[in-house]
C-alpha cells in the first residue's frame, strides 16, 4: 500500500465527523506536490466536489504552512491535470472542475502527436470499447436512449443530403457519445467520447471526404440493438470500424 493510499484510508476514518476538507500543514521539500496530494485526497473522499471553491491563495498558503508560490504551482499542476479550473476577475478563484472527456482526449492526443502512442492503439481500443458499449446498451438502454440515437442518425442523414458536411461531422461524433450514454456508465461515456474524438481528428487528416456508408451502418446497428441482438450489432459495428482503421493505416503504409 502506498503512502497516499494510507493517507486516504486514515482520512476516511475521520470523515464522518466533519463537513469540510481537512487540510493539514505541510513540511516537504517540494511543497507544491504535497498541496496537490491533499487536494486530490479530499476530492477522492468526496469532501471536495465539482464546483467547490478552494480558499484564496494567501489564506490557503497560511492554512497549509507553505509559500504562496507553492500554492500557485499546485494550482497550475492541478489545472493541467483537469482537476481544478482557475478563473480570473470578480468572483474568480480555483474551483474543483467537473470531470469530462476533454482532459483524457488532450492527454492521449498529445501522446499520439509526440509519437509515444501509435494511432493504431487508439483505434484498436476504440473498437474494443465501442463493442462493450453496445453490449451494455443492449442490456440497459431504454426506449428514450434508442430514440436519442435515432434522432442523431436522422440529423446526420439530413445534413449529408444537404451537403453540410462540417455540421454533419459534429453529429457523426455525437453518435458514439449517445450510444455510450445508453450504457448508463459515466466512465464508459468519457472513454468512448474521448477515443471517438481522437479518431475523428485522425480520419480528417487521412481522408477528408466523408464515407457514404455511415448512415446505413448506424441504422442497422440501432435496429439490432432494439432487438437486443448484441452480437449482431457488435458484428456490424466492428466491420465498419475496421474499415475505418484500414483507411487510417493506408497513408502510413504509403508513407
Amino acid at each position: 500500500m502506498t503512502a497516499e493510499q494510507t493517507d486516504i484510508e486514515n482520512a476516511e476514518a475521520g470523515t464522518a465527523g466533519r463537513s469540510g476538507p481537512n487540510f493539514q500543514p505541510i513540511k516537504a521539500k517540494r511543497a507544491f506536490e504535497a498541496v496537490c496530494e491533499q487536494i486530490r485526497r479530499e476530492v477522492a473522499l468526496g469532501t471536495l466536489k465539482p464546483g467547490d471553491r478552494l480558499p484564496p491563495e494567501r489564506e490557503f498558503a497560511e492554512q497549509l504552512g507553505v509559500s504562496r508560490t507553492a500554492v500557485r504551482e499546485a494550482m497550475r499542476s492541478l489545472e493541467n491535470a483537469g482537476i481544478v479550473q482557475c478563473q480570473q476577475g470578480m468572483g474568480g478563484g480555483a474551483f474543483i472542475r467537473k470531470r469530462d472527456s476533454s482532459t483524457v482526449t488532450q492527454a492521449v492526443g498529445d501522446m499520439v502527436m509526440l509519437g509515444q502512442i501509435p494511432s493504431h492503439s487508439v483505434t484498436e481500443m476504440r473498437i474494443i470499447l465501442t463493442e462493450q458499449a453496445i453490449r451494455l446498451a443492449c442490456e440497459r438502454a431504454t426506449e428514450e436512449d434508442f430514440q436519442a440515437i435515432e434522432q442523431d442518425i436522422d440529423r446526420a442523414e439530413e445534413l449529408t443530403l444537404r451537403g453540410d458536411f462540417s455540421r454533419r461531422n459534429a453529429y457523426i461524433t455525437e453518435f458514439y457519445r449517445i450510444l455510450a450514454q445508453a450504457t448508463h456508465n459515466q466512465v464508459m461515456v468519457m472513454l468512448v467520447e474521448s477515443l471517438s474524438e481522437l479518431t475523428r481528428a485522425l480520419l480528417a487528416k487521412a481522408s477528408p471526404v466523408p464515407r457514404s456508408d455511415v448512415i446505413g451502418v448506424r441504422r442497422n446497428v440501432l435496429r439490432l440493438m432494439r432487438a437486443r441482438d448484441a452480437e449482431g450489432a457488435v458484428k456490424e459495428m466492428r466491420a465498419h470500424l475496421e474499415r475505418l482503421n484500414r483507411l487510417l493505416e493506408k497513408p502510413a503504409a504509403e508513407g
